[in-house]
């Protein structure tokens, strides 16, 4: 542990635990108050020892892909196509025989590491991947495998990842928030839930943009005002701030008054760098057509733009709904959604790697969980009583990361031989989150917030770091 406490009345102290949750927009944030000479909760911190990362990018892959579509071929489903697998299942809802996938496989690189032909681009990144290909969750349902994923449980509000990393990490640029999550479209299942500070500072929060806009300065709502110069403005937040702190000093510097009057600050700094973040227009034509001119393109330029930046944690959403969620027609969906983002994910991986940038970021790609290796049988409510799909399967899926201090061109774990459970080298989703803090420089067991008399952590009593994956 190194000389920041990161638990009750440490560097933030008592005065400034902000909000328990987070607002939306520029309202929710709690930002560094400049004139005070307040020092601001996301000031870069030293984490506990040296972490080969230094920022994290997670593509959320919404609904559960399919891992023995993706990146876990299973010849054996082909073999017993449309027969009954010789496997205890224990599934969702009622599910029939075995289902091959209507995919092709193919090795890749130096490693042969096998990937499916929905994602060639990235299949020419194989020898950057590590893949994980023994995950396990706990339950099959979209809502508390989304909040395990992204929060560490399944039930209670507790923070995210992203709120976690900022809180140890802090952030390298205070013109911008530490931690943003993009999602086109509107709000994913369990919404703010899914980036939300919890009971840490809300300067911890994630900060919601809609991607599915393209004028960069409508990215953030309310960012830039209009009806008022720049100069006047500022006039009207000094005024504005010394009201509130005279306020705050007669009631102890109430947490929600603090909180507020700093949102004021960073929506102020925010003007000129934000908007400057978000246009992708001011990168060359060969960057752009590099990634693609497209939402999922844009999404991954914008996310490589703010890690340059500093920002510390961004999260990249493929939709608001859940599109990879195939109770009915996997071919053509899967088929779909992968060309929508096979080759902006190789981009974003090819282009950090050109800059120097992919040691030190470590990219985490899979969903909440996976799907079945049988087909799903007719069900009013969930597959239009077809039966071409998958159902959801939280015993064995597949997640990959890349840079950030992991071993490229590795996989890791197995699931049986149907690929419909864990069966080698079980990862648990704590295991991941413990592996990422320690790729970041944390011992996920020691980096604690004090809240409702004990000590909490990202992975509460469970996890174990996946030492075999570490480069």
């Amino acid at each position: 542990m190194n000389h920041h406490n990161f638990g009750h009345g440490g560097f933030i102290g008592t005065r400034r635990e902000f909000l328990q949750r987070s607002g939306m927009g520029m309202a929710g944030l709690a930002l560094p108050t400049v004139a005070s000479g307040a020092l601001s909760p996301l000031t870069p911190k030293k984490s506990q020892y040296q972490g080969k990362a230094k920022a994290v990018i997670h593509l959320f892959m919404n609904g559960g892909p399919s891992q023995v579509d993706t990146f876990d071929p299973k010849p054996e489903l082909t073999k017993y196509d449309g027969k009954k697998i010789p496997l205890e299942l224990k599934t969702e809802r009622p599910t029939g025989m075995a289902m091959k996938s209507p995919f092709g496989f193919k090795k890749y690189g130096e490693s042969g590491l096998e990937v499916s032909d929905i994602f060639p681009k990235v299949g020419e990144c194989a020898d950057d991947l590590c893949v994980i290909r023994s995950m396990h969750a706990d339950v099959p349902n979209h809502e508390p495998s989304l909040l395990l994923m992204n929060c560490g449980d399944s039930r209670l509000s507790r923070p995210s990842v992203g709120s976690w990393v900022t809180y140890g990490l802090g952030t390298e640029n205070q013109n911008l928030p530490g931690f943003v999550s993009m999602c086109p479209g509107g709000y994913p299942i369990s919404r703010t839930q899914n980036w939300q500070s919890g009971f840490l500072p809300a300067a911890y929060q994630g900060t919601y943009v809609d991607t599915k806009t393209t004028d960069p300065r409508k990215l953030i709502e309310h960012v830039q005002p209009k009806h008022i110069a720049k100069d006047r403005q500022r006039e009207q937040l000094d005024f504005l701030r010394n009201l509130n702190e005279k306020h705050a000093e007669a009631r102890d510097h109430d947490s929600e008054l603090e909180a507020r009057l700093q949102s004021f600050e960073l929506a102020y700094r925010m003007q000129l760098e934000a908007t400057d973040a978000f246009d992708v227009s001011l990168e060359p034509q060969s960057i752009r057509d590099l990634y693609g001119d497209n939402l999922q393109g844009r999404q991954m330029l914008i996310s490589r733009r703010l890690i340059e930046r500093g920002v510390r944690f961004v999260q990249v959403w493929h939709g608001a709904g859940q599109p990879w969620d195939n109770h009915d027609d996997l071919e053509q969906n899967h088929r779909k959604l992968a060309k929508e983002c096979d080759q902006a994910i190789a981009a974003l991986l090819t282009d950090l790697k050109q800059r120097g940038l992919l040691d030190e970021t470590l990219v985490l790609w899979g969903g909440e969980f996976g799907r079945t290796p049988v087909v799903e049988m007719p069900k009013e409510g969930t597959n239009a009583g077809k039966i071409n799909g998958r159902d959801h399967n939280h015993y064995g899926f597949t997640t990959w990361m890349a840079g950030g201090g992991v071993k490229g061109g590795h996989v890791h774990g197995a699931t049986d031989d149907f690929g419909f459970a864990a069966v080698q080298d079980k990862v648990h989703v704590h295991d991941l989150h413990a592996t990422m803090l320690h790729l970041l420089g944390f011992d996920h067991e020691e980096l604690t917030y004090r809240y409702s008399g004990r000590d909490f952590r990202l992975t509460d009593v469970h996890g174990k770091v996946i030492e075999s994956i570490l480069a």
